[in-house]
């Protein structure tokens, strides 16, 4: 997590805020209230959107029949705003201090998006970014360099018995100075794959050798 957030309050000029964001290198900034607490959160989408009202066209009496006032009025608000607080994006995706990073990194994933604030009883404590996801990997990877032999392959079998198309009674696995090698049989290449993805997710590993061969003919049972 960054601790050390740029911060901004809810009157701040947009023009002021894009020069912020460019001369910080940054993508977004929160928003601030006078006593700290988190309001929402100006991103540079945010301030790209400004430039598309340029080309809009009216709507046609149809489309306006049916439209949807509420969004149509805060898209308007957030396009021709002039401070913080009126292009803002109010529905933030936050997570407390204790979030899991796995958690953070599928939140991200899912939403589609850069960053998650960290806030604690509506006040912010920081920001996870991707970059800051892959450098607590590197650290990881790092720190687990120097993992037993042993407890890789008790981490391997155990994620292999946790998959439905893994057999670690046909696929044996064995590690030598944190390279793994699976031996006996599997299935077919789609297997001979994600047995190579899975040995490479566990910390420690530093290569991967199949020598797996294809199931014999005779045999009927389920992998």
């Amino acid at each position: 997590m960054t601790s050390e957030v740029v911060t901004i309050p809810p009157n701040m000029p947009v023009t002021s805020i894009a020069r912020l964001l460019a001369d910080r290198g940054i993508s977004g900034v929160p928003v601030l209230d006078a006593d700290g607490a988190l309001l929402g959160l100006v991103t540079q989408a945010d301030l790209v959107s400004r430039l598309s009202r340029t080309t809009e066209t009216a709507p046609s009496w149809l489309r306006w029949l049916f439209a949807d006032t509420a969004r149509a009025a805060d898209r308007y608000a957030r396009t021709h705003g002039f401070v913080a607080e009126e292009v803002m994006t109010p529905d933030i995706v936050a997570v407390p201090p204790n979030t899991p990073v796995s958690a953070i990194a599928e939140t991200l994933e899912k939403k589609g998006i850069r960053r998650v604030l960290v806030t604690e009883r509506g006040q912010l404590r920081g920001v996870v970014s991707r970059s800051d996801l892959l450098r607590a990997v590197t650290s990881n990877e790092t720190e687990a360099a120097e993992l037993p032999d042993g407890r890789i392959r008790v981490a391997i079998v155990a994620a292999m018995r946790r998959e439905p198309w893994a057999d670690p009674f046909h696929t044996l696995v064995e590690v030598h100075d944190g390279m793994v090698e699976f031996y006996g049989f599997a299935p077919g290449p789609a297997v001979q794959r994600a047995l190579r993805v899975l040995a490479e997710q566990v910390p420690g590993v530093k290569g991967v050798s199949d020598h797996t061969e294809p199931l014999p003919a005779y045999y009927q049972g389920p992998l």
